[in-house]
Parts: structure tokens; C-alpha cells; sequence
């Protein structure tokens, strides 16, 4: 049973730094894509940004240049950095995991989410 725990959320000011941790259960070889996503009040869930396992990165154009994904691959561990932080990144984020790939990735496995809060 794959088991993904993110940790790492909170208040911050805005213009601050938060890093998101999501540590897998298991190997994340096994995951073809694992990403990040979040869901503000009353907003559909939306893709923040995905690391395929060759280590390619894909970014919505709302946290290009501010956020960056990454992996550890020795630590089963992806982790979401985000730099000037603004109020309207609060959320909860998600992390996901993939091991179904059609068209595209298919996150069938996700953790619980951790709220993160900007102030302005």
C-alpha cells in the first residue's frame, strides 16, 4: 500500500519561503511522475507542478520562476520549494504519485494535504 505524507505547510508573510516535503512509503522509482497540487476555498484542485522520473519538470504558469520541484530519489522524498510566496497561493497542497501512464499521468495514489497560508 503506497503511503505519501507531505509536511512542511504554515503561515508565512508574503514575499516568504515555504519547502513541502512528501516522503513515499516506498521506492519512488516505482512512480513514473509525482507532483504537487492545491485546492483554495471554493476552487478546483489544479496542478502546481510535476517531476517525471527522468527528472523532467513541468510548472503552472502562476509559480514558474517562483516555485521549483524536486526529488530525492535515496530519500523517497519530493519536495516543492516556493519563493515570494502571495496570498493567493494559499491552499492546501497535495502531493501525487503515478504509476499509470496513458496520454499522460495518472495520480492514483495521494497524500492528505498541508495547509499553507500567505499573509499579505
Amino acid at each position: 500500500q503506497v503511503q505519501l505524507v507531505e509536511s512542511g505547510g504554515g503561515l508565512v508573510q508574503a514575499g516568504g519561503s515555504l519547502r513541502l516535503s512528501c516522503a513515499a512509503s516506498g521506492s519512488i522509482f516505482s512512480f513514473n511522475s509525482m507532483a504537487w497540487y492545491r485546492q483554495a476555498p471554493g476552487k478546483q484542485r489544479e496542478l502546481v507542478a510535476a517531476i517525471t522520473s527522468r527528472g523532467s519538470t513541468n510548472y503552472a504558469e502562476s509559480v514558474k520562476g517562483r516555485f521549483t520541484i524536486s526529488r530525492d530519489n535515496a530519500e523517497n522524498t519530493v519536495y516543492l520549494q516556493m519563493n515570494s510566496l502571495k496570498p493567493e497561493d494559499t491552499a492546501v497542497y497535495y502531493c501525487a504519485a503515478s504509476q499509470i501512464w496513458r496520454t499522460g499521468p495518472e495520480y492514483g495514489y495521494w497524500g492528505q494535504g498541508t495547509q499553507v497560508t500567505v499573509s499579505s
